[in-house]
C-alpha cells in the first residue's frame, strides 16, 4: 500500500486552474514538503488528499482507499491540521482534547490520559484549564496541531503547522513529526520556511502552477543546481568587474544582491567539470584589480532551488502559502 498517491489530479475555480495534472507518490512512514509559490496549487492539493474536496478529474488514494468513492474511510484514518486554528474558543484546551479522545473512541479514561499527556509534550499544561480564546495566537496554533495527533494516523497532513509559532514551539512541533514518521505514519506538510522543509522531509516537492516542477531528496535536488560561487566585493564599484570575472569562469551572469556588496553565480558551463577553483578564482579577481573581503564555493540552498525551479521573484517567493 502506498499511503499517499495521485495521477493527473485536476481542480479549477472558474476560469483559476488550481491543479492541472498533479501527480504525487509518498512512500510510507516518510515525510514529504510540498512546496510553491502563492496559488501554486498546495493547499488545494492537501484538501483533495484530506477529502474536504474534490477533485474534477484525476485520482488519489490515501491510505489505499479512493478520496472520491471512500471519503469517510480515509477521514478514519488520517490527521489534519489546516492553516487555521479548528479548536472550539468556548472551551479549555484539556476540554478540546478530551473531547475529540471522545470522538475517537478512547473511552473516558483514555481521552483524559491522552490530553494529559499532550498538553505536557507540548508545553501546554499551564493554560490546559484556561478557555481557549485566553489564549495567545501562537499557543491555539500548537493546541490545534497537538488535536490532529489525539490518536496515531497512518496519513498527518499538516498544512504550515509551525506558522507564527516561537523556536521552542516549532522544535516541539519538529521533534513530534520526526517521532511520527519514525513510527510509521505518513506525512505531508506544507510550510513557508524552507529550512523547516531541509530539516523534516525525506521527499520534496515543489509545484508551480498545479503541476510539479521538481522532486526528490533535499540534497538530490540541491545538487541538480551544482555549487555556487560567492564574492563579496570591499569596495561596491568592483561589483562590475568582479561580475565579469565570475561570467568569464562560469559562463553564467551572477546574481549582484540589491544594495550588498555581494554577487553570487551557479557554477555551471565550462565549470561543470571541474575547471573553477578557489585559487583560480582569486587570482583572477586579483588580476582586475578587485579586492574581495571573501570568497567561497559552496553547495546551493533550499531556497536557491526553490527560485530556480519556479521562476519567482525574491518577494514573492517568501509566500508560499497556497
Amino acid at each position: 500500500m502506498i499511503p499517499i498517491e495521485a495521477t493527473g489530479l485536476r481542480k479549477s475555480f472558474g476560469k483559476v486552474k488550481a491543479l492541472d495534472g498533479l501527480d504525487l507518490n509518498v512512500p510510507r512512514g516518510s515525510v514529504c514538503a510540498l512546496l510553491g509559490p502563492n496559488g501554486a496549487g498546495k493547499t488545494t492539493a492537501v484538501r483533495i488528499l484530506a477529502t474536504l474536496a474534490r477533485p474534477d478529474a484525476g485520482t488519489a488514494r490515501v491510505a489505499g482507499h479512493d478520496v472520491v468513492r471512500q471519503p469517510r474511510r480515509v477521514r478514519e484514518l488520517i490527521g489534519l491540521a489546516g492553516q487555521h486554528a479548528a479548536v472550539d474558543d468556548d472551551l479549555t484546551g484539556r476540554e478540546n482534547l478530551f473531547i475529540l479522545g471522545l470522538m475517537h473512541h478512547l473511552g473516558r479514561t483514555g481521552a483524559h490520559t491522552r490530553a494529559d499527556e499532550l498538553l505536557e509534550q507540548f508545553g501546554l499544561s499551564e493554560a490546559a484549564d484556561r478557555l481557549v480564546k485566553t489564549w495567545s495566537g501562537g499557543m491555539r496554533r500548537r493546541l490545534d496541531v497537538v488535536a490532529s495527533l489525539i490518536v496515531t494516523p497512518l496519513v498527518l497532513f499538516l498544512d504550515e503547522p509551525t506558522t507564527g509559532l516561537d523556536p521552542r514551539s516549532r522544535a516541539d512541533i519538529w521533534a513530534a513529526i520526526r517521532a511520527l514518521a519514525a513510527e510509521g505514519t505518513t506525512i505531508m506538510l506544507t510550510t513557508q520556511y524552507l529550512d523547516e522543509a531541509d530539516q523534516l522531509s525525506d521527499q520534496i516537492v515543489i509545484i508551480d502552477a498545479g503541476r510539479v516542477v521538481a522532486q526528490g531528496r533535499p540534497d538530490e535536488l540541491k545538487d541538480t543546481l551544482g555549487s555556487r560561487i560567492d564574492v563579496v566585493v570591499a569596495d561596491p564599484s568592483d561589483l562590475p568587474a568582479a561580475a565579469a570575472v565570475v561570467e568569464r569562469l562560469t559562463s553564467r551572469t551572477p546574481r549582484i544582491e540589491a544594495g550588498e556588496r555581494r554577487l553570487s553565480a551557479p557554477v555551471a558551463g565550462r565549470a561543470a567539470g571541474g575547471v573553477v577553483t578557489l585559487p583560480e578564482l582569486v587570482r583572477q579577481l586579483d588580476a582586475a584589480g578587485v579586492a574581495a573581503e571573501d570568497v567561497s564555493l559552496r553547495r546551493p540552498t533550499l531556497d536557491e532551488v526553490f527560485l530556480d525551479r519556479t521562476g519567482r521573484g525574491r518577494a514573492r517567493d517568501e509566500e508560499v502559502a497556497a
